[in-house]
């Protein structure tokens, strides 16, 4: 599989919402997530808020959304995150590494509950970025 680059939009409350109506705009098939599926938070306000969306249209195109939880800064205009996937470690891991580089990791690259490699950095100008390494044995 390619590295793909995909927009990844965050919310406040608000991502099933509007990650149904891009559905409705593109087309496609949304999945969905939970922080209860994967048993990320425990306040139970937040159960039901969306940690992970996919809407991939027919046309290939594929745009990610979650909702903020409770503890994060939720600042609208800074609602949008850079996505790096695809199965290529070396190649994915070696991304993460030059974007944290002078700037600030969030996520340490690392297994995620799903089974794939994850991470999450914040560039030297600002810019968010997520890492999904598939079926990564990176621990």
């Amino acid at each position: 599989m390619p590295t793909t680059l995909n927009p990844y939009l965050s919310f406040r409350d608000t991502a099933r919402e509007a990650m149904e109506f891009y559905k409705s705009v593109f087309g496609g098939e949304l999945t969905v997530s939970t922080f209860a599926d994967f048993h990320a938070s425990e306040d139970p306000a937040e159960q039901d808020k969306v940690m992970h969306s996919q809407l991939t249209s027919p046309g290939g195109l594929v745009l990610m959304g979650s909702d903020t939880p409770n503890s994060m800064d939720y600042t609208s205009g800074s609602s949008i995150s850079i996505s790096l996937s695809g199965d290529d470690e070396a190649e994915l891991t070696g991304y993460y590494e030059k974007l944290a580089e002078s700037g600030k990791v969030t996520e340490p690259l690392a297994k995620a509950p799903w089974g794939d490699s994850f991470g999450m950095c914040v560039d030297r100008f600002g810019i968010n970025w997520l890492v999904n390494i598939s079926g990564s044995a990176q621990a």
